[in-house]
């Protein structure tokens, strides 16, 4: 397996607090960093798996178990965080 980075963005969060990064954790992103940063809230993933895909649709399924939508994907390969992005969004799922 390969480890994969790219960070979450979780919709309508500006502020990444410690029940909220507790959360996370609980809910299987104990190889993410909860961070806040000009009213932006996000969780950068290192995460192992046999894709990039892989990695971001399993991390996604995990900050959703904590109960938090996801906004968008952010970088490390382009198509990919496209792809996903615009299924979000199709899905009304996304969107900041």
């Amino acid at each position: 397996m390969k480890t994969f980075e790219f960070t979450i963005v979780p919709a309508d969060v500006s502020e990444m607090t410690d029940d909220l990064a507790d959360a996370l954790f609980e809910a299987g992103c104990d190889d993410g960093s909860p961070f806040s940063r000009d009213g932006v809230a996000g969780v950068g993933f290192s995460r192992e798996a046999d894709s990039l895909e892989e990695a971001i649709r399993t991390a996604m399924t995990d900050v959703r178990k904590a109960g938090v939508r996801v906004a968008r994907v952010e970088p490390a390969d382009p198509p990919v965080f496209s792809r996903i992005n615009a299924e979000l969004v199709e899905a009304g799922m996304g969107g900041a």
